[in-house]
């Protein structure tokens, strides 16, 4: 029940009604009884100071945020988390007494998805296609969580050079490779355990793969395979992945464990995991008839 008590939080983004986060977040306060709301505000970057502003003066608990959102916010906060200042991306900021501070909860929302099966990944080697915003973030976490080797597979356009140092600069064990040589990424399915799709191939309606099928056929059964995509439900990748008999992961369990961290540093609770992954389930299903 809304009341004089009830805290606001939300999402900043452009556009924002196709959002599933007001779902999740929504959800996860109805389960825990916390008093909360979380809505979502259409907002461009030409409005996102006067935003912030108001986030301040009405003591609103705390927003995420969606690209560009999630780089135009750095000058405008008190203060970011070493993971945000990596990244150079903030999705979520913490209002402590009108003090702003950003966070990024995205890698590691990856990394929890896969730990609720008790898939970890230490001492593991990864493999990551694309090196945009998830993929960094996918990255990112790879390395905090102690992988032995990332192998990250880019574009080779004019931002190559500069990525392959900033991401190779974080850490030895992350080697960048131009996404054009196919016999490279098969070598690196070969000796990966986990495989990470980052890019937006394979996104609704479209029914490419990120790879080609001879690529695809070094995925075994012994191989992790996940998608940071989660509409459709299943993209060709997670399909195709699936018919080698890996074992796959839809973008909506690195989704809902992202928002698990924003709640997290808002509240002090851990979200109810289960039932707020079944309610965005459904969401897709209602999504994929429409």
């Amino acid at each position: 029940m809304i009341d004089g008590h009830t805290k606001l939080f939300g999402l900043l983004a452009h556009p924002a009604a196709h959002s599933l986060s007001p779902l999740i977040h929504n959800t996860s306060f109805q389960v825990t009884g916390i008093n909360g709301i979380y809505l979502a505000f259409d907002v461009t970057s030409a409005g996102l100071a006067d935003s912030l502003a108001a986030m301040r003066a009405m003591h609103i608990g705390g927003f995420n945020l969606s690209m560009p959102l999630k780089t135009d916010v750095l000058p405008l906060l008190d203060e970011i988390t070493p993971r945000a200042e990596r990244l150079s991306a903030v999705n979520t900021v913490i209002n402590r007494d009108g003090r702003l501070i950003g966070d990024s909860t995205d890698g590691q929302g990856w990394v929890d998805a896969l730990k609720q099966d008790d898939m970890t990944i230490d001492e593991k080697v990864v493999t990551v296609l694309g090196a945009g915003g998830a993929g960094r973030a996918i990255i990112s976490a790879a390395v905090d969580a102690g992988a032995k080797q990332v192998y990250v597979f880019k574009r080779t356009n004019d931002l190559f050079e500069a990525r392959k140092e900033q991401l190779e600069g974080w850490s030895d064990v992350v080697t960048v490779l131009p996404y054009e040589d196919e016999g490279l990424i098969a070598e690196a399915f070969d000796e990966s355990q986990i495989i990470a799709n980052a890019t937006n191939v394979g996104m609704a309606g479209d029914q490419s793969l990120p790879v080609s099928q001879s690529v695809m056929n070094h995925l075994t059964p012994q191989h992790i395979v996940s998608d940071a995509i989660y509409f459709p439900l299943e993209t060709p990748f997670i399909h195709a992945a699936k018919q080698r008999g890996s074992r796959t992961y839809n973008g909506i369990g690195m989704l809902v464990n992202q928002a698990a961290g924003s709640f997290l540093e808002w509240t002090g609770q851990r979200m109810p995991i289960t039932p707020v992954i079944e309610a965005v389930h459904q969401a897709g299903l209602q999504r994929s008839k429409n």
